[in-house]
């Protein structure tokens, strides 16, 4: 009967989680008035057994013992000089149809569930089964140690402090991210305010000088009002994501050639996706055509893409999207602090003349006609950090709405 029992905790959730002291106080408790009726013969009842009678399981199993008590009582009773080891063979019957009863209603009405598998799902050979295909397509990633030296930049040194290189991949193009005068500012910023944030943005991870950050951004770009990320991986993916799902009905418009963070964006946002080719206007003009002018439209292009180096064509793509009332997301990712006369991007650049003049818009220049912008802070501004840039209502809906924005810790002062 003990392989019984653990195969019957093993398929019942009730036995399973319910403690020997739980079950033994059940069995002295007794049976609600009017349930001794529903069973056969002298059985005794109590509250577990009024329980485990409405179970499919274990209800059949009570039923057979109950029956089987009745037909040993009456051979015993026609017995009564019956000698105790025949007796004991005869209980021993019973025991036996009732375990067959409980073992039959196990295999039989007991729903497929993980505790029924013969063995539990094999992760770690998965694990190595995706890191194979990795190796078999030659598309394993071994990381390289490079220990960029803040006074010998463009210097590093490898795992070998003997070692070193010049490194000529990185993202910080400019060295900023050693800049004697940008070092000193973050030691004084630290040395007053700490290392960390504190928190997320809406409780306690919002200070000052994130507001002032996104009030020079925002600047930057002509914009009215920006909202800073904690890298523009994340700045594209919630804000394409949540835009583009409050736009009822809207489609998007992707270049081929687009960045992963823009590509899982607006497959997060659910909406239609249709793909022109990259950097042809024609392919571009055609999809617009194919969609009412009614309904909301998002072109998401870049300005330098990464891949290829090649240059978007940003005022023919804002004169598109105004013809067919679409509206326009610039990711500026490769470009800001390289381009421009104040470093804006390419947008900023195409007009540098008009912008060096009027440096802070309104000036009908292209960046003006660009309705979202996304730049980063750790390319050529040398740190860490992402952003947007666009109308108020519009960075104040994405602050309220986007969990990528909402439910992680903010940048640190630093």
């Amino acid at each position: 009967m003990e392989a019984i029992v653990k195969q019957c905790k093993k398929a019942c959730p009730f036995l399973h989680n319910s403690t020997t002291a739980t079950l033994s106080k059940l069995s002295r408790m007794p049976a609600p008035a009017g349930f001794a009726s529903e069973v056969s013969g002298n059985v005794r009842t109590n509250a577990l057994t009024t329980m485990a009678q409405k179970c499919p399981v274990m209800g059949k199993a009570i039923a057979i013992q109950s029956k089987s008590y009745l037909r040993t009582s009456a051979r015993l009773a026609k017995h009564p000089t019956l000698p105790l080891k025949q007796a004991a063979l005869i209980n021993n019957e019973n025991e036996a149809r009732v375990a067959a009863a409980v073992m039959a209603a196990l295999q039989g009405q007991t729903p497929t569930t993980h505790s029924t598998h013969s063995k539990p799902f094999d992760y770690e050979t998965l694990y190595k089964s995706e890191l194979e295909k990795k190796h078999q397509d030659k598309s394993y990633r071994y990381f390289n140690n490079i220990n960029r030296l803040a006074k010998q930049f463009p210097k590093a040194h490898t795992a070998n402090l003997q070692e070193e290189v010049t490194v000529w991949c990185s993202n910080d193009y400019l060295g900023m991210g050693r800049n004697p005068l940008v070092l000193e500012s973050m030691q004084k910023t630290m040395n007053k305010y700490g290392a960390g944030a504190g928190g997320t943005r809406n409780i306690a991870g919002n200070c000052n000088l994130h507001l002032q950050l996104e009030t020079e951004l925002a600047d930057l770009h002509h914009k009215p009002a920006a909202l800073v990320f904690s890298s523009c991986y994340v700045a594209n993916d919630a804000t394409l994501s949540t835009l583009a799902s409050k736009l009822p009905g809207c489609v998007i418009f992707s270049d081929a050639s687009n960045h992963a963070s823009m590509i899982q964006g607006i497959k997060h946002s659910g909406a239609k996706k249709m793909i022109f080719k990259h950097n042809d206007l024609q392919d571009l003009e055609t999809k617009l055509q194919s969609v009412d002018i009614h309904i909301p439209k998002i072109i998401a292009f870049e300005s330098v893409y990464s891949m290829s180096g090649s240059v978007g064509q940003i005022e023919e793509i804002c004169n598109l999207a105004k013809k067919y009332g679409a509206i326009t997301f610039l990711d500026e990712v490769h470009a800001v602090g390289m381009y421009g006369p104040r470093g804006a991007g390419v947008a900023e650049h195409l007009d540098f003349d008009l912008n060096a003049c009027y440096p802070h818009g309104n000036n009908g220049g292209i960046l003006d006609k660009v309705d979202i912008i996304s730049g980063t802070l750790g390319k050529a501004f040398g740190v860490v950090g992402g952003y947007i840039a666009g109308s108020a209502a519009l960075i104040d809906m994405i602050r309220s709405y986007a969990p990528g924005f909402i439910f992680t810790t903010s940048l640190p002062p630093v």
